[in-house]
């Protein structure tokens, strides 16, 4: 019987539609984070707050069970070559888990950029995750923890409009909402940029399917060295 209970009581739970929490306790899920573009200056003026929250970086973190830490020849050799093979392997993962429709997993340099269009992971008629959104976010965030050693830069954009302080908001409001999803799921803070950044950067032609997906949010992952 005890069994069974635990059985359903796993089922219901794989059922209940997530949903954000009350927008006056974000800041809490959402202390530490910066909410401005990342940048090589912010990322390095984050560092000390990374580090002091428990951060890691690249440098002490082995690609896998097979690496060594390298001890000799140049320094920032050694570092790009540990970084690119750990990006790669963050690259590959997500691409492998995350085959899903409004969802691309693309490669900026060093950087690896998650596109999440807002179909993909927001209600239709409601500023909210929707059950596959929570889907697509939770298995993010599984690799994200994996790979710990990284920055995010959690970037909403909507498509044309007329009113841009509308558009900067609701790309905001999006932004934060992922932060948050993430922070639940055991993402720290303050390995976070926060930005809305309206309908700057659109990624596709501003027709009836050009919009969908121009409105998005772009998760950058960036090593942090």
């Amino acid at each position: 019987m005890k069994l069974k209970l635990f059985i359903l009581s796993l089922c219901l739970a794989g059922c209940v539609q997530y949903t954000s929490p009350d927008r006056s306790t974000w800041d809490y899920y959402l202390n530490g984070a910066t909410f401005m573009d990342m940048t090589e200056v912010t990322k390095v003026a984050k560092r000390p707050v990374y580090l002091g929250k428990g951060g890691k970086l690249l440098t002490n973190t082995t690609v896998n069970s097979d690496s060594k830490k390298m001890e000799y020849g140049d320094k920032v050799a050694n570092d790009n070559t540990v970084g690119v093979a750990y990006m790669a392997q963050l690259e590959d993962e997500l691409y492998d888990s995350l085959r899903t429709a409004g969802v691309s997993v693309e490669r900026a340099g060093t950087d690896v950029v998650v596109i999440l269009t807002r179909g993909a992971i927001m209600k239709n008629d409601v500023a909210e995750i929707s059950r596959n959104g929570s889907d697509v976010l939770s298995t993010v965030a599984r690799i994200l923890r994996k790979y710990e050693s990284t920055y995010l830069e959690i970037a909403g954009y909507t498509d044309a409009m007329r009113d841009a302080n509308a558009a900067h908001v609701m790309s905001l409001d999006m932004a934060e909402r992922v932060g948050v999803f993430l922070s639940q799921k055991e993402i720290k803070p303050v390995r976070m940029f926060i930005v809305g950044r309206g309908s700057a950067r659109p990624i596709a032609a501003q027709d009836s399917i050009g919009r969908l997906t121009n409105r998005r949010v772009e998760i950058r992952i960036a090593p942090v060295r």
